[in-house]
């Protein structure tokens, strides 16, 4: 019988099955969804700055290749998140401008709380692009309460 390292061993028992399972279906879903919001959120960033969001902007933005645009444009289209014009960018539906919305609202709570703890600006914004995701409803209303409160006074860097 092999013995596991004290320092791999586990602190806590293994939470219940049902309430383990439940963190990787959040988890799931949130990398279902975390590309369709990053493109509806960066298409809206665009259209505010008063650029059209056209694929190549798109791309470079996200740093992929087009084709790959192309194909999240065709499913966004398909979802009803966005509409296009021949010769013309991208446009957000209703439905679009709502979930972008609720996009940044999420990702501007998660840097602002980031910051609040004393991380720089630029690895705020990073970290908080992933963060946004995968953060619970739950969580969300903390960093607020914390952000409201502000309980958290880091060092500036």
């Amino acid at each position: 019988m092999t013995r596991t390292p004290q320092h791999q061993r586990r602190t806590a028992p293994l939470p219940d099955a049902d309430d383990h399972s439940e963190g990787f279906k959040q988890v799931r879903e949130a990398r279902r969804t975390a590309l369709v919001e990053d493109y509806v959120e960066l298409i809206s960033d665009l259209i505010a700055e008063g650029q059209e969001a056209r694929q190549v902007d798109i791309a470079q933005r996200l740093g992929v290749a087009q084709p790959t645009v192309a194909k999240m444009l065709a499913r966004l289209t398909e979802s009803g998140l966005i509409s296009r014009k021949p010769y013309r960018g991208v446009f957000l539906t209703e439905a679009g401008h709502k979930l972008a919305a609720e996009s940044r609202e999420r990702h501007e709570t998660v840097e602002d709380f980031l910051k609040m703890l004393g991380v720089c600006e630029k690895t705020a914004r990073i970290d908080a692009e992933g963060i946004e995701h995968y953060v619970s409803v739950e969580t969300l209303d903390a960093f607020r309460r914390a952000l409201a409160a502000g309980k958290l006074n880091p060092q500036k860097k």
